[in-house]
């Protein structure tokens, strides 16, 4: 009996200590790691909604941007920092493909960091430069088949998010491409204007201000749905290219072992901060679209898309880095 008595007194006392830890955090500034450069999509919606989480925080929370090895660099980072909610991780979906396109990282995906929520959906779109004279899918695909491995598709880097769609359009086309990586969209999006890249599935924020001066060509969207920001461009299977959708989205993750308190109070600022009229309105400039679960649903939607990630990397061909 004395021995239950001492276990629900400690039981009790950690709750207190988890409520209290909730309570008072955040006592100091966040730092928010974006795997990516700056001025990437990621990066630009972790900057949007962080903006919004420092006023309603009372804290400064600071981006550290540490792009490389396909967002591995800067997600190690995270899942080795101290579980404390002042070490957060703002990625892209290419988050549920390096668990088997980068095995030998020091550090598991699933069992180091939690997933906290979305930030939100933001399509990509298959981009090109005028000068190509290529107007649509149909003729980018009837050019690439002509030449089979001579025309190419930027990404930036193997395994990531841009990377994905633009596999899952080759292979649903039966089309011969060679991937180019970039460091980051910018960079990206600079050799596609100039004609040495021949196509990029952009995320759409970086695409809209150049589609819209008419520096580059849009011919669908890689997303399962149209995208809001642009709705009278099809989707890559309206276009005819089955099994060609891969739906892009950025999100918050943080280490595994930080108290549930402040997982959740995260989260509902997070959420607070996302349908604030001031910071939906930007997203919405951005061309993203809301994308909200909790931590528990989201956990179990990431570990879907690990599984169904895995089965593209085989069918690509992709090899492990």
């Amino acid at each position: 009996m004395l021995r239950v008595l001492k276990w629900t007194s400690a039981v009790v006392l950690l709750g207190a200590q988890c409520c209290a830890w909730a309570q008072a955090w955040p006592a100091k500034p966040l730092h928010v790691v974006v795997p990516f450069t700056p001025g990437s999509a990621t990066d630009i919606m972790a900057r949007t909604v962080s903006e919004k989480l420092s006023s309603q925080l009372g804290q400064p929370v600071l981006i550290d941007n540490r792009p490389g090895a396909g967002g591995t660099i800067g997600t190690g980072l995270v899942a080795k920092a101290d579980p404390d909610g002042y070490t957060i991780l703002v990625h892209s979906s290419s988050y549920t493909v390096t668990p088997t396109t980068y095995p030998d990282t020091p550090y598991n995906t699933l069992r180091d960091l939690t997933g906290v929520t979305p930030l939100g959906l933001l399509p990509n779109v298959l981009v090109i430069a005028p000068a190509k004279g290529i107007r649509s899918v149909k003729e980018l695909v009837a050019a690439a088949k002509a030449k089979p491995g001579a025309m190419n598709a930027a990404s930036i880097g193997i395994g990531s998010a841009t990377h994905l769609n633009a596999e899952r359009f080759r292979l649903g086309a039966a089309i011969e491409v060679v991937n180019v990586p970039f460091k980051g969209t910018p960079e990206a999006l600079a050799d596609v204007m100039t004609g040495r890249v021949d196509y990029y599935f952009c995320p759409v924020n970086a695409a809209l201000p150049l589609l819209k001066d008419g520096r580059i060509l849009g011919l669908a969207v890689g997303s399962t749905k149209r995208s809001v920001a642009l709705p009278d461009l099809p989707t890559t299977l309206e276009a005819g290219i089955p099994d060609s959708d891969y739906n892009f989205w950025v999100g918050m993750f943080v280490p595994a072992k930080t108290p549930r308190e402040i997982v959740m109070r995260l989260y509902q600022e997070t959420l607070r901060a996302l349908r604030s009229p001031d910071v939906s309105e930007k997203l919405a400039r951005l061309g993203a679209e809301p994308m909200e679960y909790a931590p528990e649903p989201f956990n179990a939607y990431l570990r879907t898309e690990i599984a169904a990630n895995a089965a593209l990397v085989k069918a690509s061909g992709l090899k492990p880095q």
